[in-house]
């Protein structure tokens, strides 16, 4: 049946896949992984190992910390993977890769490789979600250099990557 006059919506994808390197995970990343697991079924955020970069936290504690995170989100799934992330997206049986955007330069980027995963993989499609305003100007490599320079970082990220980084804070000192 027509609404309208237009085609019925489809349904969203069953699974979709929300990647990043999440070192560390910020109160903006967090905000994008509620809003789409409100929009999919199943959501997995998955925590990419990326061997080009030297992380603050390894991978399996950035994993840790993205579980405890989204533990009252029923319908998330946290994991890793390395490679292409076009590969473990097929490898899950997904289609749909989620971003969020916090600024208009982030776009750029993330458009690229979004036209880039879909020549390889032409049945994943992206969807960009904007950061919410309250989180626009928050990174993770700024949460990284606020934390680097003694400065408070306990509005920009879930307690369980504070309390990570106070107990890394409890190392370096």
């Amino acid at each position: 049946m027509s609404v309208g006059g237009q085609a019925p919506l489809a349904q969203s994808p069953p699974l979709a896949v929300y990647p990043g390197s999440f070192d560390p995970m910020t109160n903006g990343h967090l905000d994008v992984a509620r809003r789409a697991a409100r929009t999919f079924s199943r959501l997995v955020v998955a925590v990419v190992s990326n061997p080009n970069k030297r992380p603050m936290f390894a991978l399996d504690e950035r994993v840790e910390m993205l579980r405890d995170a989204c533990a009252d989100l029923p319908n998330v799934e946290v994991d890793s993977f390395d490679g292409l992330l076009v590969d473990y997206v097929r490898r899950r049986g997904a289609t749909l890769i989620v971003k969020g955007l916090r600024i208009v330069a982030d776009f750029e980027g993330e458009f690229t490789m979004a036209l880039l995963n879909r020549k390889l993989a032409g049945h994943v499609d992206t969807m960009f979600l904007p950061a919410s305003v309250e989180y626009a100007y928050v990174s993770s490599s700024s949460v990284r250099e606020i934390f680097a320079l003694g400065g408070d970082i306990s509005e920009f990220v879930p307690p369980s990557v504070l309390r990570a980084m106070a107990r890394l804070r409890g190392k370096v000192s």
